[in-house]
């Protein structure tokens, strides 16, 4: 029990913070745990849904890496904060539509959730136009859900060619969200696999459930919301 991240605790008692140096004293621990150096693992916070003066305790903390569900929702809420604390690195895990390709583009530092040919194509043709180069991870859907984004398994050494080779596109890292209905373990150890042989280095994996998990199983970023700012 981490009494600490009780989720009820209100924000106006710094409990964001306090449950932000939770959580990095728990990665650090992990990493050390199975060997690993905790410096090769990044925390995003995912502050979706919060409010600007919600996310601005954990700012002043020092966080500085963050993710956001939906395009628009992260236009109206991050130009301001980024003014005020400079460094920030903006994450999209959710779903990307391509008619928000360009908004995304311009906005996001690393887009998590590439998973299809009209959305690499739609990124491919936005950087070529504005010049930037978010980092790119591509979306594997590891449970093969029906209702969930991502490539399927069995697809994602094509789809991964095909981003690089047809579409010109660096693909650093790869994202997985596991069912939640299953144990993350064989997701984790599954996303780990495809990254080794397309040599793909960066693995998005683990939330506020099962990050440490993730880190045993590779994880280089996990993220993590509900644990640090409570429920939504």
């Amino acid at each position: 029990m981490h009494p600490i991240l009780d989720q009820d605790l209100p924000i106006d008692q710094g409990a964001p913070a306090i449950r932000l140096e939770e959580i990095r004293r728990r990665i650090v621990q992990a990493a050390r745990d199975c060997g690993r150096d905790p410096g090769e693992i990044s925390l995003v916070c995912v502050s979706k849904t919060f409010a600007a003066p919600e996310v601005e305790p954990v700012l002043e903390a020092g966080q500085r890496i963050f993710g956001e569900n939906r395009v628009q929702e992260a236009m109206e809420k991050w130009p301001p904060l980024r003014e005020k604390y400079p460094g920030v690195e903006l994450h999209l895990i959710g779903p990307l539509q391509s008619n928000k390709a360009e908004d995304a583009v311009r906005l996001f530092d690393v887009i998590e959730t590439v998973d299809r040919d009209k959305i690499a194509r739609a990124l491919a043709t936005e950087m070529a136009k504005t010049g930037r180069r978010p980092r790119l991870y591509v979306q594997i859907n590891t449970g093969a859900e029906p209702q969930k984004a991502g490539v399927p398994p069995q697809d994602a050494d094509a789809f991964i060619a095909a981003c690089r080779n047809e579409h010109g596109l660096e693909i650093s890292g790869l994202m997985c969200i596991p069912p939640h209905d299953e144990m993350a373990s064989p997701h984790f150890a599954l996303l780990n696999k495809i990254g080794a042989r397309n040599g793909v280095k960066i693995l998005s994996m683990g939330m506020s459930a099962d990050f440490e998990l993730a880190i045993q199983l590779g994880a280089t970023h996990v993220r993590v919301g509900s644990a640090i700012f409570g429920t939504r």
